[in-house]
Parts: structure tokens; C-alpha cells; sequence
């Protein structure tokens, strides 16, 4: 299992993953259309043409799928029990088609389960950049995790 235990965190470890991902109009128009968001700075170029920017901007819900997706292996994978809620989402800068991001993870905050003693807290914060190293998307993420088996 490549996902680590509530004991294997530690306040301020940093993971680089080591993943990182080219985003496709096919993946913008695809998460755009399975989500019902017709939004036109999406899915209309011809619109996307009067708008500052120029050009469809990838959704931000992608980003942000990608951005914590893109953790799982090396943090949740097998040993998460659930998302508990994702807190301060931002995406300063915006993300186009064909461009690349990479991840980072900073663990900011471990507790104990008051209610699940086979469980602990980890509060993730998680860091997206484009190819540029330029910040495109920021999260906190707070996961029930599973403690080592006794």
C-alpha cells in the first residue's frame, strides 16, 4: 500500500510528487460537460477570444481534482478513510490547454480522532504550479486517516 499511516506524517513534511500532468482540451471540454457546467470560459473559443484571457481557461474544479488526485499516491493511497472537507481553495493564477502542473504537499496539522480511536487527522495543504513554477492552485485538505494496525 503506497498511502502512509496516521504515525508516518509528520507536522511540516513536504512531498514533491513526483507525477505531473499535461491538461488536454479533451480533458477540460470532457470535466466540463460530466459536471453540467456550461460555463462559455470553458468550452467556447470563440467566446474565450473577447475575454482577457483570450482562450478557454480549464475549470477549476478540474484543477483542483488534478491538484489533490495527483497527491494520493504517495500520501492516501489505501490508509485514507475519508475526505473530511477541503478548506481556503484558491486558484491565483488561471491554467489553459497544454499546460503542465506539478504538485506539492505540506502536512500542516496531525490530532488524534476523538470519536475513532483507530483514526487520526492529517490536514494536507496542497500546492499546484504550472510548468513556469507559477502557482495556480492552493488547498487545505483535512482526510481521516487510518492508524498502523496493532
Amino acid at each position: 500500500m503506497p498511502g502512509l499511516y496516521f504515525e508516518q506524517f509528520s507536522k511540516g513534511q513536504t512531498f514533491q510528487h513526483p507525477i505531473r500532468r499535461t491538461i488536454t482540451e479533451a480533458d477540460n471540454v470532457w470535466f466540463s460537460a460530466l459536471t453540467h457546467n456550461p460555463a462559455p470560459l470553458h468550452i467556447d473559443a470563440e467566446y474565450c477570444k473577447t475575454t482577457e484571457f483570450g482562450r478557454p481557461l480549464v475549470n477549476s474544479c478540474l484543477t483542483l481534482g488534478f491538484m489533490v488526485g495527483i497527491s494520493v499516491g504517495d500520501t492516501t493511497s489505501g490508509t485514507t478513510v475519508a475526505n473530511l472537507g477541503w478548506d481556503e481553495v484558491r486558484f491565483p493564477k488561471p491554467l489553459f490547454h497544454g499546460d503542465t502542473i506539478h504538485v506539492e504537499t505540506e502536512v500542516l496539522e496531525l490530532r488524534e480522532s476523538r470519536t475513532r480511536p483507530d483514526n487520526g487527522i492529517v490536514v494536507f495543504a496542497h500546492r499546484a504550479f504550472n510548468q513556469h513554477g507559477v502557482l495556480v492552485g492552493e488547498c487545505k485538505r483535512s482526510a481521516l486517516m487510518l492508524r498502523k494496525p496493532k
